[in-house]
């Protein structure tokens, strides 16, 4: 007997320029909003910008974030930032 597995892709708010709010991007991202802003302090998380007070990640940098291998966790994203930083010195 075969099972059938079924998936929901999550809903996100994409702007017409390819941007999204943080909660959107963590959606997007499969994490919290919360693990997503603790990775932007430390620097591990993709890229954003903050032009006029408030976080904006560009969907093209997600991908881009997402196919280096991304971390599921803060723990996880500390030991990416520390093998990345290894590798580049």
């Amino acid at each position: 007997m075969s099972q059938s597995v079924s998936f929901q892709t999550p809903s996100v708010v994409l702007l017409p320029d390819g941007r999204m709010d943080r909660k959107n991007a963590a959606i997007y991202l499969g994490l919290s909003a919360k693990t997503l802003a603790i990775m932007a302090t430390e620097g591990t998380g993709p890229r954003f910008t903050k032009p006029s007070g408030r976080i904006w990640y560009r969907k093209n940098d997600l991908d881009d974030w997402l196919s280096r291998g991304s971390a599921s966790s803060t723990s996880q994203a500390r030991h990416l930032a520390s093998a990345e930083a290894n590798d580049a010195s």
